[in-house]
């Protein structure tokens, strides 16, 4: 009588086909790129914000009435080419920053759905938002405070113009005339606004976007969600970290006088702004900053979807919608 050995499984029913993911690498390389194509739109936005920050320094004098007044007057005295002052430094920035921090947040975040098969909560959201904030800020500190000089240099007079022909060029002279440190001067303020910035904004998205798809709208994914949800996470975002950012702002762009700098550090930039200019001059610039970082907000996330459902689709071959946020 013949014996019967057990017939073994097939080899596609052993094993479940690998999940395709992209490289880690790959996460970094679309948060850059979505921050940079965003800047390219925004950047006059943010030279007038950093002019009206800066506007009333020390004397508490107002130099423009209003954003558009800024507009105005930057174009008759400078040009209009001068709305792009500063945009390699932007675009360095984004590069170092926006890549570091976009990286950093989705990976954490889908490394959090791996673990728990379901989608962060808000403490986890804000918790993972700080610390690629940190990480990030830290990252791109020396192309913020190159950005924030080139960007104020036209308010100056003549003489006083740092006259920095490109980020590069920035690099290298405060480098050489002021010490490696300067490129991390304002680290501290800068690290602090980007948490708050980061757990503001990513977090808030994150939260904006499920509860639209998931909530009472039921909104599929697509554009209309990423715009609705950016643009509310843009405007927390603003309220919330407008104060840092004139703090940062004003840091950067001192200088040392007999060996003494200007301020001492970010309270006491908010305290003297208070004292000199009022308590709602914390939040100089609101318009342009809102109407920065709404659309470099909407814009920087679009991108990074749409490249990412590219990346998926044409590379991986895989119908997977998102950006893991």
């Amino acid at each position: 009588m013949a014996s019967t050995a057990p017939t073994a499984p097939p080899a596609a029913a052993a094993a479940a086909p690998a999940k395709k993911t992209p490289p880690k690498s790959m996460k970094y390389i679309i948060g850059g790129a979505s921050g940079m194509g965003a800047t390219l739109c925004v950047q006059p936005l943010d030279l007038i914000k950093n002019r009206m920050q800066i506007s009333g320094a020390g004397s508490g004098k107002k130099e423009f009435r209003n954003s558009f007044h800024c507009i105005q007057t930057v174009i008759s005295r400078e040009g209009p080419l001068a709305l792009y002052q500063g945009i390699s430094a932007a675009l360095l920035r984004q590069a170092t920053y926006t890549t570091g921090r976009l990286g950093m947040y989705t990976t954490l975040n889908e490394e959090y759905r791996d673990r728990f098969q379901r989608d962060p909560n808000v403490i986890a959201s804000m918790a993972m938002g700080t610390i690629a904030g940190a990480v990030g800020a830290f990252i791109g500190t020396p192309a913020e405070v190159a950005l924030v000089r080139m960007t104020s240099d036209g308010r100056l007079p003549v003489a006083e113009r740092r006259n920095y022909s490109n980020v590069f060029n920035a690099l290298v002279r405060m480098t050489r005339e002021e010490g490696l440190t300067a490129l991390w001067r304002g680290c501290v303020p800068t690290m602090g606004r980007a948490m708050v910035v980061n757990m503001t904004q990513l977090a808030s998205y994150s939260q904006f976007k499920t509860y639209f798809r998931t909530g009472p709208l039921k909104m599929d994914e697509g554009i209309k969600l990423h715009f609705c949800a950016s643009m509310l996470s843009g405007l927390l975002t603003t309220i919330a970290s407008m104060p840092l950012d004139i703090a940062k702002t004003r840091i950067q762009n001192m200088k040392t006088i007999n060996g003494k700098p200007e301020y001492r550090g970010t309270i006491d930039v908010l305290l003297r702004v208070i004292r000199q200019e009022g308590v709602f001059s914390l939040w100089k610039g609101f318009t342009p900053y809102y109407f920065r970082l709404g659309p470099h907000t909407v814009l920087t996330f679009i991108l990074m979807e749409q490249l990412n459902q590219g990346f998926n689709k044409y590379v991986l071959g895989v119908e997977k919608s998102g950006s893991g946020l």
